[in-house]
């Protein structure tokens, strides 16, 4: 029976993100997730690893990344020091091939989720430097004459900020997901897992600000859905009653993060 993902105590996903995963998973493709700063997207692998109940691993991938980096690498400075120092095995190169996450997940006994992490932080052609990969589920090592080939083809979950356009061969290769922001109802869904006994009048103004706060076109970085829980553990734990948030914005710096956001916020709620 084909498994499928639910939200998880600790993750609420919408019908339509749930969906997406578990088509991704029918069809053995990768999963390419995006949407705005804030609404879950790394937390989602963490999600489908515990619903599950598969090991997660996790590339992080920063400006520097190469794809080759994710496969394996051959640590030649380790042999040459062993080389020097008289250690046994020097000749064996199978003991200097280190497994990379991709490589990793491809040689793990069972199936795993991957997170391929902020994919788009990565130069231009990376993604199209992992298409075969992907596709076929196994590479070479060229130094022991290896083909390192899945046992179980993990689950793939690609995330992006659009910080870059990703190549249209890639794309292709994908399912593709948009998380929306969540909408007030899925909010408050979302804010009760983190804190199931917050007051329902300090949510509610809570949120009203948040969101109206969010609606500001002039402001440069709208608050998330991590700051806006923060913001009303804040809020908690100052004992702050609720008449006062929307009149003294306490704490505001939880949510807003810019100078200039915090004057506008200021002034448009004076």
């Amino acid at each position: 029976m084909q498994e499928s993902f639910n939200s998880t105590g600790q993750y609420v996903a919408s019908e339509q993100l749930m969906a997406s995963v578990n088509v991704a998973i029918a069809l053995q493709k990768p999963l390419l997730i995006k949407g705005e700063p804030g609404t879950g997207k790394t937390m989602l692998a963490e999600a489908v690893a515990q619903s599950l109940g598969k090991r997660l691993i996790i590339w992080n991938i920063k400006s520097t990344t190469k794809a080759q980096d994710g496969l394996y690498m051959y640590d030649t400075i380790q042999r040459l020091y062993d080389g020097q120092f008289g250690e046994e095995g020097v000749d064996d190169i199978a003991r200097y091939i280190k497994l990379g996450k991709l490589g990793e997940a491809f040689d793990s006994e069972d199936q795993v989720v991957l997170l391929i992490d902020e994919i788009d932080k990565a130069d231009l052609e990376f993604p199209n430097d992992l298409l075969w990969e992907l596709d076929q589920m196994e590479f070479y090592i060229h130094e022991t004459k290896r083909t390192v080939k899945a046992k179980h083809r993990p689950i793939v979950i690609i995330t992006s900020n659009a910080e870059k356009e990703l190549p249209d061969a890639f794309l292709r290769r994908c399912i593709f997901h948009y998380i929306d922001f969540p909408d007030e109802a899925l909010m408050e869904e979302i804010v009760r897992v983190h804190y199931p006994e917050v007051e329902d009048k300090l949510l509610k103004e809570a949120m009203s600000v948040f969101y109206e706060i969010r609606s500001f076109r002039d402001i440069r970085k709208k608050p998330s859905t991590s700051e806006l829980i923060d913001w009303i553990n804040a809020l908690q734990l100052g004992g702050i009653p609720t008449e006062k948030i929307r009149r003294e914005l306490p704490f505001v710096g939880v949510i807003v993060k810019k100078d200039e956001d915090l004057e506008t916020v200021r002034q448009k709620m004076a």
